[in-house]
């Protein structure tokens, strides 16, 4: 039932990410707003609810079969991408950067939190 319950609040972080999205109309997808609100939360709590754990950790395992659909879109609109490459390598960069830094940020405090008791 842990994981269930952990389904449950990943489920409802992403349903306030398209709360937010609708009513602000931000041009976010409202899956990285949900997560983002969740990092916030997490970071604030201190700690991952087993609960949460317990759901994440199948996710985690699924996650390249989660990503290849849109990997495999991209070769089907490669000549519509054709004068974008230096902006999509810009946001590749920086997206991996941006997602690395806040990855350790966060596994730091969580990890400094846990070793301090």
């Amino acid at each position: 039932m842990p994981a269930l319950s952990g389904f449950l609040w990943l489920i409802s972080y992403w349903l306030i990410g398209e709360v937010v999205i609708h009513v602000t109309a931000l041009p976010i997808s409202s899956g990285v707003i949900g997560m983002l609100l969740l990092c916030a939360t997490l970071a604030i709590h201190g700690r991952v609810p087993s609960s949460i754990a317990a759901a994440a950790q199948p996710l985690i395992a699924l996650l390249a079969m989660l990503i290849m659909p849109g990997v495999v879109g991209v070769f089907f609109i490669l000549d519509q991408l054709a004068g974008e490459w230096p902006a999509i390598l810009c946001a590749l960069i920086l997206g991996t950067l941006l997602s690395v830094t806040t990855t350790l940020w966060l596994l730091k405090r969580l990890m400094g939190k846990h070793h301090d008791r």
